[in-house]
C-alpha cells in the first residue's frame, strides 16, 4: 500500500487560536518518558505514531531523534539524546538537557503507553481537521482566484479523505494465527457454498468454479476485442453480485457472497448502462427497448424488471475522462457511504494519469494499472478493469487472444492478479459469411454456404472466457453461453459441456 500523506500538525506559530487547538502536552511528555525508559514501547503500539503527531515542536524533535536512534539499533535515552539537544533553544527555556531526564522521572507513562499514544494520535487528527476546515473557509472567502466552487469542494473532499486514510492505516502486521484464522474462514465459506466459492460471486457458476469467486484486493483485467461482449459480461457480473447482496439482506445467512457494486462507466452513460441491464433482466432486446417496438407483454416484463431492480445496490458513475486520482477519491466516497464490495471500470484505456512525468502513453497506463491495484488493496475489494486488445488479434488465423495482445501489456499483466479474455468464435464466423445461395448460385457456392451454416449452428451462442493468468489458481478455459439479442452471458448446463470442444 502506498505511504499515506503525512499529517502536519498546527503548531504554536499558527496564531491566535493556539489555546483552542486540541492538544495534551502532559500526555505527550508522559509518552516520551515511557519510550525513553523502555524503547520496546514503540513496538507494541496499535497506532502509527510519527513525530509530526506531537503538538509541541520540541516533543516533535525529540521523538524524531528517538526513532532515528532506534532505526540504527541504538538505545534512545536521556543520556544518548543529550548531545543532539545541548544547543536546542527551546530546550534551554525548559531548563536545558535536564528536561530530558525529567521526562523519565515519573514512570506513569509505562502504565498505559498505548492509551497515551492513541490520545496523541486522535488529537493530531482533530488538529488536521481544524486545518482542513480553516483552509476550506479561507478558500471559500477568497474570490481573487479563478477557481470554481466545485473544484474547492473536490479539494476539501480530497483533504478529508486524506485525514481518514491516515486514521485507517494503523493496523499492525497480522500474526500467522490471525492470517490462518482468516484463511480458515474463507475455506469454510467455500465449503458452505457447495461449490468452492470463497470470494464474491460473479453469478456465473463456471467462472466461480474456476476462480473461487472474486477476492478482496485482487485486480482482474477483463479484455477482448470490440464486439466480444466485455461490457455485457461486466454488467452481468455487476448485477449478479449486487442481487446476491440484496438476497442476503432479505434472507440472511452466515456468509454474504454478494456486495454493493460501483460501476465506473467512462464509455457509456448511466442511462445507456441502465437500459442494457434492464434489457438483460427483462430478456428484451436493447434495440426493441430503444425503438419502442415492444408488445404489451414485453412492456409488462420490463415494468416487473424495473421494480425488481429498484433496490439494487448498484451505483453507476458515468463521469467521462476521469483521472486515476479522481476515481480513487470517488471510490472511497462510495465505500464510506454505501460500503461497496466490488468496483468495475469500463474501461482502463479511457482513464487518465496524473500527467506528471508521463512522457508517453505506456508510462501513463503503468500509473493507471498500479493505481487500480492500489485501490483494490486500500479498500479491500476486488476491482475488475475492462481493457482493449491490440489489432494483432485480427491479423492471426487463430483469433484467440493472448497476454501479449494486451495494449501496453507489460504493466497491466504485471499488476493484475487475474487476466480474463472474452472470445466468441461465432462473431468472427459471421464476418466471413458467404452470400446466401439463390437460383443462380453454382453448386460450389451452395455447398460453401451449407458448410458455413453448419459450423455456425454448432458455435452460435457459445463463448469462452480464457483465464490467461490467475495468481492464486490455474489457468484455462471457462465455457459460457451468450444471448446476443439481449447481451446476456449465462453458464451452460454441465451436460452440454462435452460438445464445446474447448479443452
Amino acid at each position: 500500500m502506498a505511504e499515506p500523506e503525512k499529517i502536519i500538525p498546527i503548531t504554536p506559530d499558527t496564531g491566535a487560536n493556539l489555546m483552542k487547538l486540541p492538544a495534551n502536552l502532559e500526555a505527550e511528555a508522559a509518552f516520551l518518558g515511557a519510550v525513553l525508559i523502555d524503547n520496546r514501547v514503540i513496538e507494541e503500539l496499535t497506532v502509527p505514531i510519527r513525530a509530526e503527531h506531537f503538538f509541541e515542536p520540541l516533543h516533535t524533535r525529540i521523538y524524531a531523534r528517538v526513532l532515528t536512534l532506534i532505526e540504527r539499533n541504538a538505545t534512545a535515552s536521556p543520556v544518548t539524546l543529550r548531545p543532539y539537544f545541548e544547543a536546542d533553544e527551546a530546550l534551554k527555556e525548559l531548563g536545558g538537557t535536564t528536561y530530558l531526564a525529567q521526562l523519565t522521572a515519573n514512570g506513569a507513562g509505562l502504565l498505559a503507553p498505548r492509551e497515551l499514544a492513541q490520545q496523541i494520535y486522535d488529537l493530531a487528527l482533530l488538529r488536521e481537521l481544524v486545518s482542513v476546515g480553516r483552509s476550506l473557509v479561507e478558500g471559500a472567502l477568497d474570490t481573487s482566484e479563478d477557481t470554481s466552487p466545485l473544484d474547492r469542494i473536490a479539494q476539501a473532499e480530497a483533504d478529508l479523505f486524506r485525514v481518514a486514510e491516515g486514521a485507517a492505516t494503523g493496523s499492525e502486521a497480522a500474526t500467522f494465527r490471525e492470517a490462518a484464522l482468516t484463511a480458515i474462514r474463507m475455506a469454510e465459506a467455500a465449503m458452505n457454498s457447495g461449490g468452492g466459492l470463497s470470494g464474491k460471486t460473479t453469478g456465473l457458476a463456471t467462472i466461480d468454479q474456476k476462480t473461487s469467486g472474486l477476492h478482496n484486493s485482487d485486480l482482474i483485467i477483463l479484455a477482448g476485442r470490440p464486439g466480444m461482449g466485455k461490457t455485457s459480461l461486466a454488467t452481468n457480473i455487476a448485477f449478479n453480485c449486487a442481487e446476491e447482496h440484496l438476497k442476503w439482506q432479505r434472507d440472511g445467512g452466515e456468509f454474504n457472497y454478494g456486495a454493493p457494486v460501483a460501476f465506473f462507466s467512462l464509455e457509456m452513460s448511466a442511462d445507456q448502462l441502465a437500459t442494457r441491464i434492464l434489457a438483460e433482466q427483462a430478456e428484451i432486446s436493447s434495440e426493441a427497448l430503444r425503438s419502442g417496438k415492444m408488445s404489451r407483454q414485453d412492456f409488462q416484463k420490463l415494468s416487473f424488471a424495473s421494480q425488481r431492480l429498484a433496490e439494487l445496490p448498484l451505483y453507476i458513475d458515468d463521469t467521462p475522462a476521469l483521472t486515476i486520482a479522481a476515481l480513487r477519491t470517488r471510490a472511497r466516497r462510495l465505500k464510506r457511504r454505501h460500503d461497496i464490495g466490488l468496483i468495475i471500470v469500463d474501461y482502463l484505456q479511457l482513464l487518465q494519469g496524473s500527467g506528471r512525468g508521463n512522457d508517453n502513453r505506456v508510462n501513463e497506463i503503468s500509473e493507471i494499472s498500479r493505481g487500480l491495484k492500489t485501490l483494490a488493496k486500500e479498500l479491500s475489494v476486488p476491482v475488475i478493469a475492462l481493457s482493449q486488445l491490440s489489432r494483432a488479434v485480427e491479423q492471426r488465423e487463430d483469433k484467440r487472444p493472448m497476454l501479449s495482445d494486451l495494449r501496453e501489456s507489460g504493466s497491466i499483466e504485471q499488476d493484475a492478479d487475474m487476466v480474463w479474455f472474452v472470445f466468441r468464435d461465432d462473431y468472427y464466423h459471421l464476418l466471413v459469411k458467404p452470400d446466401t445461395p439463390d437460383e443462380n448460385s453454382t453448386p460450389e457456392q451452395s455447398e460453401k454456404y451449407r458448410a458455413w451454416e453448419e459450423k455456425y449452428e454448432s458455435i452460435v451462442g457459445r463463448a469462452t472466457l480464457i483465464v490467461a493468468k490467475q495468481r492464486h489458481g490455474s489457468t484455462g478455459n471457462v465455457r459460457l453461453h451468450f444471448q446476443s439479442d439481449i447481451t446476456k452471458f449465462t453458464s451452460p448446463n454441465f451436460k452440454d459441456y462435452s460438445d464445446y470442444g474447448y479443452e
